[in-house]
């Protein structure tokens, strides 16, 4: 269905299907890009919202699963089903500047908040607590 939609608008819309990306370059058009969206209706934690975040690309993301905890307030949460919801916060963050560099900003900042460092300790501390 996606194909189809991205077809009919032509190639004016300026929406591209790239496939698969290796992880190396995933930096570059994260930062690159307008808009994140992750309408995922299940994730185990949502690492690429994170991810989006911290190259400072304002992320739109599904309300379901684990997302609410990746995103945060820093992302623009959806019902992943709401098509229109979807539509109109496209459009919003595409063309409201102000709105933009404000998830802009929420989302740099937010994504700060996470490393590997972080999740270890956590895992260290819950692993003491058992024994």
């Amino acid at each position: 269905m996606i194909r189809a939609l991205v077809q009919d608008a032509g190639e004016g819309a300026g929406v591209r299907l790239i496939g698969h990306i290796p992880d190396a370059e995933l930096p570059a058009l994260y930062a690159g890009a307008r808009l994140f969206l992750y309408p995922s209706l299940y994730e185990g934690f949502g690492l690429p919202v994170l991810d989006a975040m911290a190259c400072g690309t304002p992320v739109l993301c599904s309300n379901a699963a684990s997302l609410p905890e990746a995103g945060g307030d820093a992302a623009l949460m959806l019902d992943p089903k709401d098509e229109n919801s979807w539509a109109d916060a496209m459009f919003r963050m595409s063309d409201d500047g102000e709105w933009h560099k404000e998830y802009r900003k929420r989302g740099i900042s937010h994504a700060a908040g996470f490393s590997w460092e972080r999740a270890a300790g956590e895992v260290i501390a819950v692993y003491e607590e058992m024994v």
